[in-house]
């Protein structure tokens, strides 16, 4: 394995003087608009190239659990990874990001395909649990409680095995996405005639809500940690004079804080670049919410859809700020969406779905250790149901 720090070839002033002086926990600057505080004393990324290509898998393989992806249209299908074996689970059907993993990687939110109500079941697809029935969308607000969406966009808590009637209801309008836990929405607001996302205190009118960004195709991802204490976001950088767009890049903002952090400074070392893709939930919170990685494309015009280059794996760590890319694999097929990226339990490893060019095996399941860099085809075929080849849970076997 290789590594090498990649660093700016020009600094705009503040990014100087940050470099100068060191890491300025006081310092605020402006920047597209925005108050940000500077994490980092000075841009930077770490290149993570093992040699020797995609590995095949060896005889064991850690960490263990079960991967659920989708190898054909009918069903959803469970990877045993310690057995290296795979098989469709009955009554179900292949869901990508609708299907949700809980906080302990133990239980899977679903839809059951016969009487469309959301259940939950273990991951590999035992001790299925019917749950709620008028529902557009179940998440999980906490270990025992879910977040309910109904067709007409309200929204209500609701405790396992607890009255109906004791449900709460959320006051969520224009709220976009609520806080694991707690009561703060990403909130959409008009301006004249300009959407911006906000977080605000969704049962505090008298509250003053932080501006985030701007809402825009292919530059509004965003995702709350599990724990509901971070909120990652993409937002806008430096304008770029040779593709005319102002890239994007990622922040880290907490309930009640005026004041987002800056986490990556693509602008100034790659030039323009997309974060994710058209979905906004494109940028991956790891369990132990010390990480995200997300997929980085650069853009070489002013339109995001069609003038890109390949997009490469990264992934920042919010503890130090660190950023790393993944040179060992790139893909072209990003736009509308990269391949979802899924987090093995203990936070060692992501999972996705790749496809490399002129190997004839189609999707290939593969699992990245992100320490070393070293990605490993666990198995091949994944099927594009419903839309695109994905990955939906790395969860753990019941016990």
């Amino acid at each position: 394995m290789s590594a090498k720090v990649i660093y700016p070839q020009a600094m705009p002033h503040y990014r100087v003087l940050s470099a100068r002086i060191g890491l300025l926990v006081g310092l605020l600057i402006v920047f597209s608009g925005v108050w940000i505080a500077p994490l980092m004393a000075q841009p930077n990324i770490t290149e993570i190239c093992p040699s020797g290509g995609i590995q095949p898998r060896p005889t064991e393989f850690t960490p263990g659990g079960i991967i659920l992806t989708a190898f054909d249209s009918a069903a959803l299908w469970v990877y045993d990874i310690d057995r290296n074996t795979r098989y469709p689970l009955p009554d179900t059907r292949p869901c990508s990001a609708g299907c949700r993993l809980a906080p302990d990687a133990r239980w899977l939110l679903y839809v059951d395909p016969n009487t469309t109500f959301y259940g939950k079941m273990r991951p590999d697809g035992t001790e299925r649990t019917p749950l709620f029935g008028d529902a557009s969308d179940v998440q999980w607000w906490s270990a025992d409680t879910f977040l309910v969406w109904t067709p007409d966009h309200l929204a209500y808590l609701q405790q396992e095995g607890a009255d109906p009637a004791t449900r709460e209801f959320l006051p969520v309008g224009n709220v976009l996405s609520v806080q694991p836990g707690g009561r703060w929405g990403v909130i959409l607001e008009n301006r004249d005639g300009n959407f911006w996302r906000v977080l605000a205190n969704m049962e505090d009118a008298t509250s003053t809500p932080s501006t985030l960004a701007p809402d825009a195709p292919f530059f509004n991802a965003e995702a709350w940690s599990s724990n509901g204490q971070w909120l990652a976001y993409v937002g806008r950088g430096a304008f770029n004079e040779t593709t005319q767009i102002n890239g994007a890049e990622l922040f880290l903002t907490a309930p009640g804080s005026a004041i987002p952090q800056q986490l990556t400074y693509f602008s100034v070392i790659y030039g323009a670049v997309r974060i994710g893709g058209y979905y906004p939930a494109s940028v991956y919170w790891s369990p132990d919410n010390t990480k995200i990685a997300f997929w980085v494309t650069p853009l070489t015009g002013s339109d995001p859809a069609a003038n890109t280059g390949n997009a490469t794996l990264h992934l920042v760590d919010v503890t130090t700020g660190q950023v790393s890319r993944y040179c060992g694999f790139t893909t072209s097929e990003h736009t509308p969406n990269p391949a979802r990226i899924v987090w093995s339990p203990d936070s060692s490893h992501v999972a996705f779905a790749g496809n490399v060019a002129g190997d004839e095996k189609g999707h290939l399941l593969l699992a990245l250790n992100i320490t070393t860099g070293i990605i490993t085809e666990l198995s091949d075929g994944i099927f594009p149901a419903p839309a695109i080849p994905d990955v939906v849970a790395w969860g753990l076997k019941p016990g």
